[in-house]
């Protein structure tokens, strides 16, 4: 079988593991596609790289795709995320002598963030706190959290940018007294005993959309045979993933210098959903950690994406107005997953949208197939978001 070859951008890190299994386990392969993957150290110049044509399809953080779009900051240029890489997958972390003076709790992030805002009141400064993009779920769910808590992001902390692969010496440094980032990043600043984990995004937003399989809109309609063929590999990548007897061989594949070049071992307890929180600690489970695979994970739901752009108009980083949010809409492709992954046996859902958050038991939703039971879905100020009524969503802040 010829292969067509696609250049994919991505980051160090643990939710990149769909597109590095793909190819490495031959996914791609099977599916006739040769995947050429180039390796970054910052979302800027995985960007760059994507909307400048250098490669044809990246691992990307969903709110940087719909700020792409909109032309925030720079000329517009129309990204479209036709399938979801992860759900989850954040932690919080604090430097180590700060973390000592905080009662937290990783299944009650409305505690911890009580007792942060206590800690600060301590302090008498703003805590300054790394994220990975200014246009990233970190920022939002992280301001999220906070505001929820009693926190005010814009004038209580200070949020900066700092690329993943560098969190770990801003935390040492004394740069940043905290940060929201990927793994296994939170975790190489345990084990450096240089911070704490505090809170996960997973318990502040049970499903909360992290990393999205971005391209160019001109790409997606250009090479439409060869991105089918590449959610079908992907989709069998998480497949194979989601397997616990998998998670060594793929935490070993992972480490690799020319992918995360980080410990397996690390690795490997993201993929188990078990973190180590302080250094010398005992790992602890922590559900939901990081989906890639299971209850429809990779489903591009267009709520998720409104959700995002919601929080962008809310913090200021947005316009909010019907074209925008139409843009917003057409993000998101819940069609082409559809439509590729037909015959797959991969939960189609048929709905393209759904009230995010306020559920405290698991929900059916209808597919093509019958019902697929989706896990809880709840925020964890048990607000619920109706994608079609935004404009009354951000009138309750």
């Amino acid at each position: 079988m010829t292969s067509d070859v696609m250049r994919i951008g991505f980051l160090p890190l643990v939710d990149a593991a769909l597109i590095i299994v793909a190819h490495e386990f031959g996914f791609a392969e099977a599916e006739g596609l040769q995947l050429q993957l180039v390796r970054d150290m910052s979302w800027a110049s995985v960007r760059d790289r994507l909307i400048y044509g250098r490669t044809d399809a990246a691992h990307l953080v969903a709110p940087l795709a719909l700020a792409t779009s909109l032309g925030i900051g720079r000329p517009a240029v129309p990204l479209i995320a036709p399938f979801v890489l992860g759900l989850n997958g954040n932690a919080i972390t604090l430097r180590a002598e700060l973390a000592e003076q905080l009662p937290y709790a990783l299944d009650d992030p409305a505690a911890t963030g009580r007792a942060l805002l206590a800690l600060i009141g301590q302090l008498g400064r703003r805590l300054r706190i790394g994220v990975v993009h200014r246009h990233s779920s970190h920022n939002l769910m992280l301001r999220y959290w906070l505001a929820a808590t009693g926190i005010d992001p814009l004038r209580d902390v200070e949020i900066v940018i700092v690329p993943p692969p560098y969190t770990v010496d801003a935390l040492r440094s004394g740069e940043i007294d905290g940060a929201c980032v990927g793994e296994p990043w939170n975790s190489g600043a345990v084990d450096s005993g240089c911070a704490q984990i505090i809170a996960v995004t997973s318990a502040i937003w049970r499903r909360g959309v992290e990393k999205v399989l971005a391209l160019r809109a001109d790409t997606a309609d250009a090479r439409a045979p060869e991105l089918a063929a590449l959610l079908r590999a992907l989709h069998r990548a998480g497949a194979y993933i989601a397997m616990f007897e998998h998670h060594e061989t793929v935490a070993n594949v992972l480490a690799r210098p020319a992918y995360l070049d980080a410990p397996a071992e690390r690795i490997q307890r993201s993929l188990a959903h078990r973190l180590v929180l302080k250094a010398g600690g005992p790992s602890a489970e922590v559900p939901n950690f990081l989906l890639t695979h299971d209850e429809a994970a990779n489903f591009p739901w267009t709520s998720q994406a409104l959700w995002l752009y919601g929080q962008m108009v809310r913090w200021g980083d947005a316009e909010f107005s019907s074209q925008s949010e139409s843009i917003v809409r057409s993000v998101f492709r819940p069609d082409l997953y559809r439509r590729a992954l037909r015959g797959t046996g991969a939960p189609l859902p048929g709905a393209s949208a759904k009230v995010e958050g306020g559920i405290e038991s698991s929900v059916a939703v209808g597919t093509t197939q019958g019902r697929l039971i989706l896990g809880p879905d709840q925020f964890f100020d048990n607000r619920s978001f109706d994608p079609e009524n935004l404009p009354n969503y951000l009138a309750q802040f």
